[in-house]
């Protein structure tokens, strides 16, 4: 399972998906309301993953001091069973760090939205969100708002569990 920002069109996944014929690879998309065409997707191994439903969900950003809708990309939402066990994968590119900040936050509760309807839906669901969220793990979208934690022994059946945190900050990156 590989999920990709920065997507331009399905044909741009189909033609990823060509260059590896000799797997069988499919692919997740749709056509997001970004301005520039920029799209999230998702390409997976139809041997290791079978897709049971997926949806997009868009992200309402508003500029500040008016009611004027900025567009950006959607958050893909794919459920499916990867070696038989049922997963739920949230592929996102959150607003860039030139951006307010405001717009990655409103980005992030959407995400988080997204995993309690999963976690009303389903008992103890196994989801992963991924992508390019352009925050990093302490800022208050991944940290406040969608809870993640740096220990996975601290994470509990509502938490969300941040491998990326513990890594920036014992590598000191």
């Amino acid at each position: 399972v590989l999920g990709l920002c920065e997507v331009e069109n399905a044909q741009v996944l189909n033609d990823l998906n060509i260059a590896y014929q000799e797997r069988d690879y499919s692919i997740v998309h749709y056509d997001s309301p970004d301005n520039r065409g920029i799209d999230v997707g998702m390409i997976y191994n139809k041997d290791a993953f079978s897709v049971e439903n997926s949806n997009s969900h868009e992200v309402y950003i508003t500029d500040n001091n008016s009611s004027k809708r900025r567009n950006t990309r959607d958050q893909l939402v794919v459920s499916g069973y990867l070696d038989g066990e049922l997963m739920h994968i949230i592929v996102n590119h959150w607003p860039s760090r030139g951006a307010d900040e405001t717009k990655r936050i409103a980005a992030a509760k959407v995400n988080n939205s997204i995993i309690d309807s999963l976690r009303y839906i389903y008992k103890n669901p196994k989801i992963i969100t991924m992508g390019d969220f352009n925050d990093d793990p302490f800022d208050k979208s991944i940290k406040k708002i969608i809870g993640a934690k740096k220990e996975i022994k601290n994470t509990g059946n509502k938490d969300m569990f941040n491998p990326y945190e513990e890594i920036l900050v014992d590598k000191g990156i």
